[in-house]
């Protein structure tokens, strides 16, 4: 168990994403003495499998977050903001980037990941993430201001809002079908001069098909769903460079894009190369079979920023938190003069939402759902998940309200137009 106790052994854990949680979580519980302190750069954690429902004004942005002193508190852990700047494994020290020290006895690193632009020009500097609470607000900001536009230029009723998804994983998916469904139902009671036909809603991909972790009877339906609604999917399309304004596709046309959210891949956030640890694809650390670091006895690297090169794990929610618990319990292994175990990912399935009454459920025993059941299983598990009684309670109202008040101006949350908003 978590303990204040002076001199027990200090277990660090880095970042408070699900597998920061589940680390904590776990070492909260059996008898092992320890003491855990949880950092994070955030005075919260945030929920991204809701980002998006934020970025398309379905929820507030304190619906996806939760704050962290509220999670380690009741667990009798230490929470300390602060961002992790190097690593000395040969006297077990941290630095953090105002200059702190800590020393630690175990580390278990799960700060996550950020985008990975796959050295596209212009990627990074003209468009948008999706990957933290702040990136929702701003892109949140950035469509209710496009749309507005389109209300105030009354001189140029043919002018268009273009909007542009890159990716076409469960993130690009959801994003691009509930701006789809803003367009279509939203839009007609919010803003009831802009003729819909002037938003544009475009999903770009490089591979084949859409969602492909999943079947391919469920990434034909999701085609479907998404061509429904009225979104122009194209796969099997490369991206040569995001400019101000347009993509330039590798066929060598160029589409215009007044916004374009990134949703294509992630990475390792440049920060990492400096903690001098053994970085994989992407930069991402690599790790053995038991989810230490290669080459450290005592530090351990958890979900999507730690990577096993031999047996990669998925990049969802459900790996994050069984790794989490993985690396906990492997600490408690340690401390008892215990042999390491595996880890073994096991895989309870996964799904997506592509709008109202539409889903795609893949579980592990074979069991596939599409439509209205699937949408109800992913607003139900997606509940179960987040932290905090208020949170569920607000993200059911405001889920609700969105899909019952189907059409009306009130179904939408809006905030303040961006600074810049020809951004």
């Amino acid at each position: 168990m978590s303990t204040n106790t002076p001199g027990a052994p200090h277990v660090v854990i880095v970042g408070g994403g699900f597998a920061g949680q589940s680390a904590l979580d776990h070492l909260a519980k059996g008898k092992t003495n320890v003491r855990v302190t949880l950092i994070d750069q955030n005075l919260y954690s945030t929920f991204q499998p809701l980002l998006y429902q934020v970025a398309t004004g379905g929820l507030n942005p304190g619906d996806v977050a939760y704050a962290l002193g509220g999670f380690a508190g009741p667990r009798r852990a230490r929470y300390l903001q602060g961002q992790l700047a190097a690593v000395d494994p040969g006297n077990r020290v941290l630095t953090l980037a105002d200059g702190r020290t800590m020393s630690y006895d175990y580390l278990i690193l799960a700060a996550g990941v950020s985008a990975s632009y796959f050295g596209i020009p212009g990627a990074a500097e003209n468009s948008f993430g999706l990957y933290t609470r702040r990136d929702s607000v701003v892109l949140r900001d950035h469509i209710m201001a496009g749309f507005e536009r389109l209300s105030a230029d009354v001189d140029h009723p043919d002018r268009e809002f273009a909007v542009t998804v890159v990716g076409g994983g469960a993130t690009g998916v959801e994003l691009a079908g509930t701006l789809a469904e803003l367009r279509g139902t939203v839009l007609r009671a919010a803003f009831p001069d802009i003729d819909p036909s002037r938003v544009h809603i475009r999903l770009v991909e490089m591979a084949h098909e859409l969602v492909m972790p999943f079947h391919e009877k469920l990434r034909q339906y999701t085609f479907r769903q998404l061509a429904k609604r009225g979104v122009d999917v194209r796969v099997d399309t490369r991206i040569l460079s995001v400019e101000p304004g347009e993509v330039k596709l590798g066929n060598g046309q160029t589409l215009r894009s007044d916004l374009t959210v990134w949703a294509a891949g992630v990475a390792a956030s440049e920060c990492v190369s400096k903690w001098g640890l053994p970085q994989g694809k992407n930069g991402r650390i690599t790790v053995g079979p038991d989810l230490r670091v290669t080459g450290q006895d005592r530090i351990f690297a958890v979900g999507d920023l730690g990577i096993s090169e031999e047996n990669p794990s998925p990049q969802l929610a459900q790996p994050a938190l069984q790794e989490g618990k993985h690396a906990a319990e492997q600490i408690k292994r340690l401390l008892a003069g215990q042999q390491t175990t595996p880890f073994k990912y096991h895989d309870k399935g996964t799904m997506a939402t592509i709008g109202r009454r539409s889903a795609i459920v893949q579980l592990a025993g074979g069991l596939r759902m599409t439509g209205t059941l699937a949408w109800l299983a992913w607003l139900g598990l997606h509940l179960v998940y987040l932290l905090g009684f208020r949170n569920r309670i607000s993200t059911l109202i405001n889920l609700s309200w969105r899909y019952i008040a189907w059409g009306h101006g009130g179904a939408v949350i809006v905030g303040d137009e961006p600074p810049d908003s020809s951004a």
